[in-house]
């Protein structure tokens, strides 16, 4: 089973818009995701119809961040996204009669629901500001300069 890595990667795509200070444009933000420019325009779509991001468009344009990092939690991007599952495991509902699975997806919707209550809660106390604190704690640890075209080279 294939993970959803979406949330992963726009909040990747966000930290590298602001580090850059200025508009990004997609090609930019592809090349840091090893992704193509119409994978990082649909990404950014919904978080721009959110007012998480914006884009202008000509010389000069690109992408940008339309709040401060500080503004912006990781369930506020869970929930732009359109809060896709955070856990790869479910429900079997191949026979919903079977009282067997009844009672096997009772157990396990509840923790499972529990988990995913825990995961949003956990999220809605992240900001995107303390993630790119962290980043700026590992660039000073590694005392290197950032370069978004070079970040991902081996």
């Amino acid at each position: 089973m294939s993970r959803d890595s979406r949330l992963s990667d726009v909040l990747h795509v966000l930290l590298h818009m602001a580090e850059a200070g200025s508009p990004v444009t997609s090609e930019v933000l592809a090349r840091a995701m090893s992704t193509n420019p119409v994978v990082v325009r649909r990404l950014l779509a919904g978080l721009r119809e959110q007012g998480y991001v914006r884009s202008d468009k000509g010389h000069g344009g690109g992408w940008s961040l339309a709040r401060s990092l500080s503004d912006i939690t990781l369930a506020d991007i869970h929930a732009a996204l359109g809060r896709p599952s955070l856990l790869a495991i479910g429900n079997r509902a191949a026979s919903p009669q079977c009282l067997v699975e009844q009672a096997v997806n009772a157990a396990l919707g509840q923790a499972l629901g529990e988990a995913e209550a825990l995961l949003r809660d956990r999220f809605g106390q992240i900001t995107l500001a303390r993630l790119a604190a962290d980043f700026h704690q590992r660039m000073a640890a590694r005392a290197g300069a950032f370069d978004p075209e070079t970040a991902h080279d081996g």
